[in-house]
Parts: structure tokens; C-alpha cells; sequence
């Protein structure tokens, strides 16, 4: 390798900088290319803003050369580039224009013999059929005057036991070399690579792993439904039934799916399914079934109150504002889709969180409160949403005039449980 980088990380966001970070800290020369001037001032001045990636971590990546960038002109000189880019949904469809925008700058940009390895979740083809023809636009040919693969990122946010090194990495690549040069670039950074035949492979992997979360979720939410109607405890049932040592994984229910993958990344497949000919019926349904999460719980607030006070006079405290405990993510968090079920029915509610300072729902901030122990007690209902360790759940169960807690995590007789 005769690159001035042995790897060029473009986006550096949730994926991409704990990728830089990690490469880095293998010894490999890494720089970062990200259209946010602000972020990569951050990064220059040693800061991070991703929760799974420390000050420190980026201090010592900075030290050992890692150089963060907004100049395109780095990828003219990198042995290796990696798009990790997001890939949205609009208007129910998959939104790809960031990774043709990257991918467009390094076709243009890129050495003889580099690799690149795209990483946004996507749906299966993608790779093939819409990175490799821009790549080869100019004649080059993949395997000989580039190598191209896909490697599904598996960020696990807010979980320090499963960090990149020891997640095992799957690579699909376009040619046996193109595989071998992308699993020789991950193993100086993972403990396992896994080599699948082809690109398609390691993309529908990816969306068979969240889809899978997606569709057992929906089960367990739609069994809180009935379990809510029968006067049953779903999370005792769930527990119990959990003992069984084989052929049982136990899933949660919540008020809601959030964060970037589940409520995204089982719809490339539904979308890949389409064009294919197939419908994906199960996927659509629990898609579906996780959707109405957040008005159920509008449901159940509005049930709880009734014969104490009018919900639009009640004082409501949505506690937790993100999409996973003791993370400071709110993306699609369910505090947005429930606050607004609230407003429609005349409510003014109120949140707090540790981690997020501003809620806006229809272009209306809701009002964080200052003081959570006040604010607690004066409560006509506390709705907890996410059980961040910040919070002494027993002492906010003692304080409350009314708890209702769509986590689960609060035991004894002092929460009406999901």
C-alpha cells in the first residue's frame, strides 16, 4: 500500500467514527471526510458527539494521526475508502443520494487498486447494481483497477460489551480479490471477518438481522395489547416464559420503536421485495403493529386519568426523551409520536431527560421541566418512557400520584405497568 492513508472513513457520524476511531487505534493511517464543518472542527479540537465514542478516545485517534476533514482531495491518495453514510427513508422509500453523492466524489477521486467498502444499510443489489457502475464509469475495471465490497456496519448503541473489535464483521465482495482485500482491511481491526459469496448476501444479512428484531418486537407489543385488555401482567408472562432453556429468545415491549435501524431497515426489504415481486406481508404487519405503539399508550394515559381529571387539564410528565436507555439518541424516539397524540387531545405535557434538552413536536416545544422531584410530586401522571439509570425509579414510584411505566422496569404496586 502507497497511499498517504490506509483508510478514508467518509461520514462520521454514529457508524463512521467509531470506525475511524477503531482503525486508528489499529495503527492504521486514517482520516475522516464529513461535509459538517462542525463536526470535524469538533473532532480537531479533541470532542466527540457520539455517546459510544469518549473525548479521550478521539484525543488519543488525533495523536496517533487521525485527521478529520471537509477537503474531498483525500481520497486521491487512500488505499481504502469506506462510505458510512446515512441512508434515510423518503416518502416510504429508500433515499440513497448521500452514498451516489460519495461514491460519485471518490469515482472520481480514487487511486489505482484502492478499495471501496460501502457500509450504509441499503437494500441487496446495491452494490452491484448502483455503486459498481459509477465506479466503472470511467472503463476501469472492478478486481483489476479497483475493488469494491459491502460490509453491513453492527453499531449496538450504549452496549460497552459488544464494541467493534469484538463483533464479528461480515464482508461480501464483488470479486475473491475484491473480498480478500476488504477482509485484510478488517482484520487488522475486528477478532472475526465473515466472507460471504457476494455483496447481496452481506446487505440482505444485515436487513435479515433488524427485521428480525422488528417482527419479534411487534409480537411482544402486540401481546401487551391483549394482556392490557385481559388484565394480564405482559411482563410476567414474558419472564416466565423466558425459563425455557431452548427454542425461546425474550423480547421487550415499549412504547414505541425508535432509534436509526429498526423502524428504517426492515422497509429496504419490503421495498427490494417489490421490485422482485414479492411482499414481505409479515414485515408490513409488524411494522404496522409498532406504528400504533405510541397512540396505544395515548390510549392507556387517557383511560388512567379518566375519573381523576380531563386530560387536557391534566398535568402530564413524559419522562425519557430518547430511543434507548442512557444514550443521548432521541431518533425516532416515541416521546414525539405520543406528545402529539396528547396535543390533539388538548394536552400541554411536560418532559424531562438528562441527556435532552429540547422537544419539538409540530413546531411546539414542549416544556422541560427544571426540577424532577417537583416536578414529580405536582404530576397527575408520570409516564415513564425510558428507564435512564439517572433516574431512582423508587423514589419517583413514591413520589408520584400516578406512575405508568412502559418500560417495565418498576416492580411492586407502585406503577401501572404497560
Amino acid at each position: 500500500m502507497d497511499g498517504q492513508w490506509d483508510v478514508v472513513v467518509v461520514g462520521l457520524g454514529y457508524v463512521g467514527l467509531p470506525l475511524a476511531v477503531a482503525a486508528a487505534a489499529a495503527g492504521m493511517r486514517v482520516a475522516g471526510l464529513d461535509q459538517d464543518a462542525a463536526r470535524v472542527a469538533q473532532l480537531r479540537a479533541g470532542t466527540s458527539y457520539i455517546d459510544d465514542v469518549r473525548d479521550e478516545e478521539i484525543v488519543l485517534a488525533v495523536a496517533r494521526g487521525f485527521v478529520a476533514t471537509v477537503d474531498p482531495a483525500v481520497l486521491t491518495r487512500a488505499d481504502a475508502v469506506v462510505i458510512c453514510v446515512p441512508t434515510p427513508l423518503r416518502n416510504a422509500e429508500p433515499d440513497l443520494s448521500a452514498v451516489l453523492e460519495s461514491v460519485r466524489m471518490a469515482a472520481i477521486r480514487l487511486r489505482p487498486g484502492a478499495l471501496v467498502v460501502l457500509e450504509s444499510t441499503t437494500y441487496p443489489g446495491t452494490t452491484t447494481d448502483v455503486v459498481l457502475p459509477i465506479l466503472a464509469g470511467t472503463g476501469r475495471q472492478v478486481g483489476a483497477d479497483f475493488l469494491l465490497a459491502y460490509s453491513p456496519e453492527r453499531i449496538d448503541p450504549g452496549n460497552p460489551g459488544l464494541q467493534l473489535s469484538n463483533t464479528p464483521k461480515i464482508v461480501g465482495g464483488v470479486t475473491a480479490r475484491c473480498a480478500a482485500a476488504a477482509s485484510e482491511l478488517y482484520g487488522r481491526m475486528v477478532q472475526k471477518v465473515v466472507v460471504v459469496s457476494n455483496p447481496a448476501v452481506a446487505e440482505l444479512a444485515k436487513l435479515l438481522e433488524n427485521t428480525y428484531r422488528q417482527v419479534n418486537i411487534a409480537l411482544v407489543n402486540d401481546l401487551a395489547v391483549y394482556c392490557a385488555r385481559r388484565g394480564i401482567d405482559v411482563w410476567e408472562v414474558v419472564e416466565a416464559a423466558g425459563t425455557k432453556p431452548f427454542g425461546f429468545h425474550s423480547f421487550r415491549p415499549g412504547p414505541g420503536v425508535g432509534g436509526h435501524c429498526i423502524p428504517v431497515d426492515p422497509m429496504y426489504l419490503t421495498f427490494s421485495g417489490y421490485g422482485a415481486g414479492h411482499r414481505f406481508r409479515l414485515v408490513e404487519q409488524a411494522q404496522e403493529i409498532n406504528e400504533r405503539m405510541p397512540h396505544f399508550v395515548v390510549d392507556r394515559i387517557v383511560g388512567l386519568l379518566h375519573g381523576r381529571r380531563p386530560v387536557r387539564d391534566a398535568r402530564i410528565l413524559l419522562l425519557g426523551a430518547t430511543y434507548k436507555p442512557d444514550l443521548a439518541d432521541d431518533r425516532g424516539a416515541a416521546i414525539v409520536p405520543i406528545a402529539e397524540g396528547l396535543i390533539e387531545l388538548g394536552a400541554a405535557p411536560e418532559f424531562h431527560d438528562p441527556y435532552v434538552r429540547q422537544i419539538t413536536v409540530r413546531d411546539r416545544v414542549l416544556r422541560r421541566v427544571p426540577r424532577l422531584d417537583e416536578s414529580v410530586r405536582a404530576a397527575d401522571i408520570v409516564v415513564l418512557l425510558q428507564p435512564h439509570s439517572a433516574y431512582d425509579l423508587v423514589a419517583i414510584s413514591d413520589a408520584a400520584a400516578l406512575l405508568f411505566d412502559t418500560s417495565g422496569r418498576v416492580v411492586g404496586d407502585g406503577a401501572i405497568r404497560l
